[in-house]
């Protein structure tokens, strides 16, 4: 489980996950500094990275919405959360459906790539003691995600969903996910049934798109 912050002056451990090494390396100078109560103890590029690093569970993980891979915002938090580690997503993109894709996928806080270091510090502090953190000018899309219907999809139909929605055909959903092109057929299918259930149509290609942008699934072109 991640490491219990014992006081209020208990130094929080941080993990940074972002595949661009500038940004890994200059946030880790700015953040690990025990003036501010953080210690940045992973900075890593990829997500499979901070899942086996020696370190791992820290306080909080501050990870890019969109990293190169194929894995959804959303699986990444949920797995987090099941250790017990809190989340903080950056991101370059700052429109409410970003902000709206990680916090649903239970993220605590939300910063923007074009705000300042004190703001993702302030989001960290937040996350560390289990609470919500994200920009003003955000607050009304973060409401409104209480109200949102959770289709309650597995794992693998969600990344079916997730590959298929970004561009790979069924042939080569099969091929990443190591199964057979009828049942990646069946894992999207039964995707779909459960958006509709609760009023998503996802029916066509196209609409599935939309939606995986919205959801953060892919980046928006």
């Amino acid at each position: 489980m991640g490491t219990a912050l014992s006081s209020r002056n208990a130094i929080i451990r941080v993990a940074i996950v972002d595949d661009h090494r500038l940004v890994l390396d200059g946030l880790q100078a700015r953040l690990n500094q025990r003036s501010l109560g953080l210690s940045v103890v992973i900075a890593e590029s990829s997500w499979n990275a901070l899942l086996t690093h020696p370190d791992f569970p820290v306080d909080v993980v501050v990870i890019d919405l969109h990293l190169d891979d194929t894995i959804p915002i959303a699986t990444k938090v949920r797995a987090l959360l099941t250790a017990g580690v809190a989340t903080v997503v950056m991101s370059r993109h700052s429109d409410s459906t970003s902000v709206s894709a990680a916090i649903r996928a239970g993220a605590l806080g939300f910063v923007p790539k074009t705000e300042s270091s004190t703001e993702l510090i302030a989001a960290i502090r937040a996350a560390a003691a289990h609470k919500r953190h994200v920009p003003d000018v955000h607050s009304e899309a973060v409401e409104q995600i209480a109200a949102t219907p959770d289709p309650k999809l597995g794992r693998q139909e969600l990344r079916a969903l997730v590959l298929y929605a970004g561009g790979r055909s069924i042939r080569e959903v099969a091929a990443e996910m190591r199964t057979t092109e009828e049942t990646v057929k069946s894992y999207i299918k039964r995707g779909r049934g459960k958006y509709r259930q609760i009023g998503i149509d996802v029916g066509t290609r196209l609409l599935l798109r939309q939606h995986a942008i919205r959801e953060g699934w892919v980046a928006p072109e």
